[in-house]
């Protein structure tokens, strides 16, 4: 009897995903996205060219790079798609949003990728490795778009009015402990700082890029917390024997927790409710990689789920949940997939033309700090359309979408 009463609560559950399915299928089958643009903002999680001619070991132009990408390599610091290729796939667009660097004319309505490897929240972040484009940057550049918008729109009412409507993604910050406060040979924000000071300091300055971001129009903005840091083969590397739980380095992960408990509140206890019309959403990246294992019985709902969409997303253009559908198991976490000896560009990075492994989807690594496509395709699914409570706070990026 508990059997069936399991069985008859999964139908259920089934029934009210597939009713909800087609109701998303309606609209991606026109083809149309859900949301007029995506403008993202961010460092090497989500950069996809901008820093292809900068004067910089942060960049990522070069074979093996791009080995899985439809378009080859392109400056995406990944086998093949990013997070945010991902996340524009399942609102819809037929394309991925194009770098600023390359970004012309009508082109940029439907959004305008930011995002620069070694860039952080902090101006002097990363300045190690050469030229970035930090946050404070980003914004700027956002604002000549912006203006370009206007123009092109008419009037201010007209740009603001459309600017309300669409997605933005920010994910910054990793490089402000990597390449920054977890180096001393090259900051002193470490000795300046103990770890709950520097992440008081980096939120307060993300707050006020969030708030000129919101001054610049955006009302929808998913504001993604640090993975991690401490699991990233480059970190342990770094600190080899201080390895501590998990085969991580604990106290770069301790130093990621309470910038991202900081940061959650942030959003949902001020930007939410002092903003106008503001709806900031907090993505837990931390969480999900913690609680990336389903159970059996969750695993089981999951592919049905999967199953019942991959039938019925047959119809609709970019919108096709089954495009999430890699490989499931255990990874590979403790080698990069590519060739990494050190003394390529960016010293985790991989070397230049460097061999590469041919089962990419068991590894969680690419390079030694930037996940496969595979495993950015885990955490856009779940970005975009919460597996848990706990994935994203108040509510994932569909339902941002909605609003």
């Amino acid at each position: 009897m508990p059997a069936c009463n399991w069985l008859e609560a999964l139908w259920k559950k089934l029934l009210l995903v597939f009713l909800v399915l087609v109701s998303t299928l309606q609209d991606c089958a026109n083809g149309k996205p859900q949301v007029p643009c995506f403008f993202i903002f961010g460092d090497s999680i989500s950069d996809n060219g901008n820093n292809n001619n900068l004067v910089t070991l942060a960049k990522a132009n070069y074979p093996p790079y791009g080995i899985d990408f439809p378009a080859g390599i392109t400056g995406r610091f990944t086998n093949g798609r990013n997070m945010v290729d991902f996340i524009a796939e399942f609102l819809g667009f037929d394309d991925y949003i194009p770098p600023f660097a390359t970004a012309r004319d009508q082109e940029i309505l439907t959004g305008v990728n930011y995002a620069s490897g070694a860039a952080g929240i902090r101006s002097e972040t990363g300045q190690q490795l050469g030229d970035r484009i930090s946050m404070d940057r980003q914004l700027k550049n956002h604002r000549s778009t912006v203006s370009q918008i206007i123009t092109m729109l008419g009037n201010q009412n007209s740009s603001a009015e459309y600017l309300s409507k669409c997605i933005y993604s920010v994910a910054i910050g990793s490089n402000d402990y990597i390449n920054n406060y977890f180096l001393p040979k090259y900051f002193p924000t470490s000795s300046q700082y103990t770890q709950e000071q520097y992440a008081e300091a980096l939120v307060l300055q993300v707050s006020q890029q969030l708030k000129t971001l919101y001054e610049c129009g955006a009302r929808k903005v998913a504001v993604f917390g640090l993975g991690l840091l401490g699991c990233t083969l480059v970190e342990k590397a770094s600190f080899g024997s201080n390895v501590g739980s998990l085969s991580c380095v604990d106290n770069v992960n301790n130093a990621v927790l309470l910038f991202n408990n900081r940061l959650k509140r942030l959003v949902l206890d001020y930007l939410n409710k002092s903003l106008t019309d503001a709806n900031f959403i907090f993505v837990n990246s931390s969480g999900i990689a913690l609680s990336s294992s389903l159970s059996q019985a969750g695993r089981l709902l999951q592919n049905l789920k999967l199953l019942i969409f991959t039938r019925f997303a047959t119809f609709a253009v970019g919108c096709e949940i089954h495009e999430m559908e890699f490989a499931s198991g255990p990874k590979e976490t403790n080698a990069p997939c590519c060739q990494v000896t050190g003394t390529g560009l960016g010293m985790a990075q991989c070397d230049p033309f460097g061999k590469s492994c041919s089962n990419r989807s068991q590894y969680t690594f690419w390079d030694a700090v930037h996940p496969t496509e595979d495993v950015y395709a885990g955490y856009a699914r779940r970005a975009y359309r919460a597996e848990s409570p706990t994935d994203a706070y108040p509510f994932d990026i569909e339902r941002l979408a909605q609003l």
